[in-house]
């Protein structure tokens, strides 16, 4: 007697960076709590979704990027949110990497031309964030030469627009509601003015 063959589940085709520093490096303005939960379940979930709807599909083939954007135009909701929302993540963290950095060369040029100071932008992002009605994103995104504010609803991704994202503050409920309730623009104002390193958002303006 023959044992039956076992087949062999392929990997994700999508798998999840590590974060890039421990969960308590951004405490005390997100707590390690938070940021367990958000890494651990939200954005772990985005990609185990992805991988579960893009399984023999042409989408399981392309770069998460481009997933972003074809999904979009090809209206594949289901797809376009799973992917956008783990892009959307990938990013998120990596714009605290290393700590806070004032925003200098180009990048701090162009904050100046388009806003007049950083402390004018970061006012103008706390205000956006406000007008997101339920959950979504708040992007800076390269304007020409400039730079420009602009609030997404739900998985909203400015790639799928073909803007290029600088920064991005996540204001769905489980970014913050652990730690500031339903006080969101506190949240976003804390994470620009003492997380956010500017010079990983200056590297994006000057790769653009």
């Amino acid at each position: 007697m023959f044992a039956p063959a076992v087949r062999v589940r392929a990997a994700a085709r999508f798998e999840q960076p590590p974060l890039p520093y421990d969960e308590q490096a951004l405490a005390p303005v997100i707590s390690a709590r938070t940021v367990g939960l958000h890494f651990g379940k939200h954005h772990a979930g985005y990609f185990k979704k992805l991988n579960t709807l893009s399984e023999n599909t042409p989408f399981a083939e392309l770069p998460l990027e481009e997933v972003v954007v074809r999904a979009s135009k090809e209206d594949k909701a289901d797809i376009f949110n799973n992917a956008a929302q783990a892009w959307n993540h990938n990013f998120y963290w990596m714009q605290f990497k290393g700590g806070p950095a004032a925003a200098d060369g180009a990048f701090g040029d162009a904050v100046k031309a388009s806003f007049g100071s950083i402390d004018e932008m970061q006012k103008q992002i706390v205000a956006a964030s406000d007008k997101v009605f339920g959950t979504g994103w708040v992007w800076l995104v390269k304007d020409g030469d400039g730079l420009a504010i602009t609030g997404m609803q739900d998985a909203g991704n400015p790639l799928a627009e073909g803007r290029k994202p600088l920064l991005g503050i996540d204001v769905w409920e489980h970014a913050y509601y652990l730690d500031y309730e339903n006080r969101r623009t506190e949240h976003v104002d804390a994470v620009l003015k003492k997380l956010v390193n500017w010079q990983f958002v200056g590297e994006q303006f000057q790769a653009a």
